[in-house]
């Protein structure tokens, strides 16, 4: 009988692949950045602290780690890494992805985490649970946590046009509201700042009581008006820009199909295309969980109740969505949509009516997503006159 040698099996985790891959997790902080690893064939997490901010430390991290790794196995390894969406946007990603690392973002809100009202937290602790969570996204685990699609520089740099214009016209409505506040005050309710003989109605105020304007209240208010006076040429300016960028575009583009629709101007096709519809889904149940107007139903044994939509997703997609639903009924009244709306809703009026209003924003921007990508045209909607 020949006695046969026998090796130890290498132990296997599950994961394809994982015994070439070194996983690494990011804790990013503006202070420290903490990256948590697992090399191929370890069960010992290892943690380094690197200063914040400096992608060519952490990238000479990444190298010493790797070489080190396949030194001990003696093959090539690949690098996985995972970081939460935070202020630092998504340029550690592409530094990584430029330099051959097989980077992810997640959401953070998706990480499952203990439910304990006292829990412990620290870096570290993160760290090692979305090394864990990355570990079990690489096995398949169904569900276990969102990973985010970073867009490209050039898609996120278009983005800037109404994002600004959305906080400009914020600052604006701040800059009136306190030229209406400090004129109430005077007994004086008759003013709008917005108006072009602002400066001229100024003079001609009067306050309830009969005087003209306090010397040095006139003088904050027209610091004020100079004031409102540059965010509305900013506005005049990012418009201007926006339009410009939206007049080249072929008669197919994405945008100018989204214009031929009645009730769709620039700023709803710029808003809905570059902040959602630019993307591809699966399926429809993904696209509206992407603009955060999905349902989060509460089912538990006897209880069976709806918590409204989840709000999980792009906010500025999800709001254009809602207002666009008071449009679309106002002037797509003949559309399916709105048929399906008023026969829904018929003459009752508050909570009703806003509940079937998110139904019709969710409905609606499933329909102008295959109108979008398959030419679709949402069934009864009104093209404008060419």
């Amino acid at each position: 009988m020949h006695l046969a040698t026998t090796l130890p099996i290498p132990e296997q985790t599950g994961i394809p692949g994982d015994r070439a891959t070194l996983f690494v997790s990011l804790e990013l902080s503006r202070s420290t950045w903490v990256a948590t690893s697992l090399a191929p064939g370890s069960k010992k997490m290892s943690k380094h602290t690197l200063v914040g901010g400096n992608g060519r430390e952490l990238l000479e991290l990444l190298a010493r780690l790797k070489t080190r790794a396949e030194q001990r196995i003696a093959a090539p390894v690949k690098v996985m890494t995972i970081h939460e969406v935070g202020l630092d946007g998504f340029w550690i990603h592409r530094l990584l992805d430029a330099n051959g690392v097989d980077s992810h973002v997640v959401d953070p809100a998706s990480v499952a985490v203990p439910r304990r009202h006292r829990r412990a937290k620290t870096d570290a602790i993160d760290g090692e649970t979305l090394l864990r969570t990355l570990m079990a996204w690489q096995r398949g685990e169904p569900r276990v946590c969102a990973m985010t699609v970073p867009p490209s520089p050039s898609e996120e740099d278009c983005r800037r046009i109404s994002r600004e214009r959305a906080a400009l016209l914020r600052e604006r409505i701040r800059h009136t509201n306190r030229i209406r506040g400090l004129l109430f005050g005077q007994g004086i309710a008759n003013y709008n700042p917005l108006n072009k003989n602002r400066r001229e109605r100024l003079k001609e105020l009067r306050t309830g009581d009969g005087r003209s304007v306090p010397v040095r209240l006139e003088a904050e208010i027209l610091r004020e008006i100079d004031r409102l006076e540059l965010v509305l040429r900013q506005i005049s300016e990012v418009e201007a820009e926006r339009d410009e960028m939206l007049r080249p575009a072929e008669a197919s583009s994405p945008a100018a199909l989204l214009m031929r629709l009645k009730g769709i101007g620039a700023e709803f096709a710029t808003v809905l295309y570059l902040e959602g519809l630019f993307r591809r889904f699966e399926n429809r149940r993904q696209l509206a969980a992407y603009a955060g107007l999905a349902p989060s139903p509460w089912k538990s044994g006897s209880i069976d109740h709806e918590q409204g939509i989840s709000k999980a997703g792009n906010p500025r997609l999800r709001t254009t969505m809602i207002e666009l639903a008071w449009m679309w009924v106002r002037y797509q009244p003949d559309s399916a949509l709105s048929c399906w709306f008023r026969q829904r809703v018929g003459s009752e009026r508050g909570r009703t009516r806003r509940i079937s209003i998110v139904a019709l924003a969710r409905k609606l921007l499933i329909a102008l997503s295959r109108y979008v990508t398959h030419g679709e045209i949402p069934a009864g909607a009104v093209m404008k006159a060419v």
